[in-house]
């Protein structure tokens, strides 16, 4: 079992699942890096990272293969771009990815959250996804999701991120995770 001292959460800070997986990790003793950039709003601003414009272009990536990637068009806006380079360092930091959303038929994730979890995949990092609509944990197999409903954090260093629309399962499955992980 980890030493909650010695873990470090990497996200976002945005509100819901973001913003509650750092207020779990804080109450549990973990340390937190939240990655944001200048203009970007967040709910969670403990342990902010502000990347600067050099830092983020080091992860751009082009959105058309995002789109492509996704099944999706996004928009070429220069915010969008910006949070989807600071998901890039948020999933770059972590050795395992936990995410609260929603799995789509395509086998991607939905919504903004869909990128992070798909930049784990390309990275080949352990990746979970907790669906709130389905309500169970999905372990990425490298070809499919896979039921696995008790996973455990086991990495110091770990990212998480998910949904705005965190519903009460999503936030009950959280705390389990961090339940399982550090309390044992």
């Amino acid at each position: 079992m980890l030493n909650p001292q010695d873990c470090i959460l990497y996200s976002g800070g945005a509100a819901g699942a973001e913003a509650y997986f750092g207020v779990v990790a804080e109450r549990h003793g973990l340390q937190e890096v939240n990655y944001s950039f200048e203009g970007h709003q967040i709910e969670r601003t403990r342990g902010v990272r502000v990347l600067t414009s050099e830092e983020l272009a080091l992860k751009d990536v082009s959105l058309t293969y995002v789109s492509r990637i996704m099944n999706r068009q996004y928009t070429r806006a220069p915010l969008f771009r910006k949070v989807l380079q600071s998901i890039c360092w948020q999933v770059s930091n972590g050795h395992e990815v936990f995410v609260v959303g929603g799995i789509l038929p395509d086998n991607t994730a939905k919504g903004g959250t869909g990128w992070g979890a798909e930049f784990a995949k390309i990275c080949n990092k352990p990746l979970w996804i907790f669906d709130q609509e389905k309500n169970d944990w999905f372990r990425w197999d490298r070809e499919a999701w896979v039921p696995d409903p008790a996973p455990q954090i086991t990495a110091r260093h770990f990212t998480a991120t998910g949904t705005r629309f965190l519903e009460d399962n999503g936030k009950a499955a959280i705390e389990a995770l961090f339940e399982r992980s550090f309390n044992g």
